[in-house]
């Protein structure tokens, strides 16, 4: 069965080098926290054990830096929309042609958050995972 860790570390191999993100993949908890450059963080929040198929949930939050803007004449920190919209186009064409025999992984619902304390938006990436084989 798989875990977790096992999801987190498949969608890593799929994401890490292969998009222009000019910062680094994370997965859990590793992103250090100081860290203001683009970034893509992923976690899974729930995956069914002991049962086939496992079916699970994944995030793939793709971070950009805000950028400053003027709006009605005051300098304002506001989310970097179009860099957000490449990046994200990228990491669901990644996720859209992964191919992985025995699992399903189906990109699902999309928001942009805003990360106010290090001035960056992101783009969640839910995903859906259905897994018929062993982690052998």
């Amino acid at each position: 069965m798989f875990t977790p860790l096992d999801t987190e570390s498949i969608l890593f191999g799929l994401l890490n080098g292969t998009t222009s993100l000019s910062g680094g993949v994370y997965t859990g908890d590793t992103r250090p926290a100081d860290d203001t450059n683009e970034a893509i963080v992923i976690n899974t929040i729930d995956l069914l054990c002991d049962v086939c198929p496992q079916i699970g949930t994944s995030n793939v939050n793709v971070y950009v830096p805000d950028t400053n803007k003027k709006v009605a004449g005051r300098d304002m920190m506001m989310a970097n929309r179009q860099r957000l919209r490449v990046l994200s186009a990228e990491v669901l064409a990644r996720l859209h042609a992964a191919v992985i025999p025995g699992m399903t992984i189906t990109p699902g619902n999309t928001a942009i958050q805003d990360e106010p304390s290090i001035q960056q938006h992101y783009v969640n990436i839910r995903v859906t995972w259905n897994i018929c084989k062993d982690n052998i």
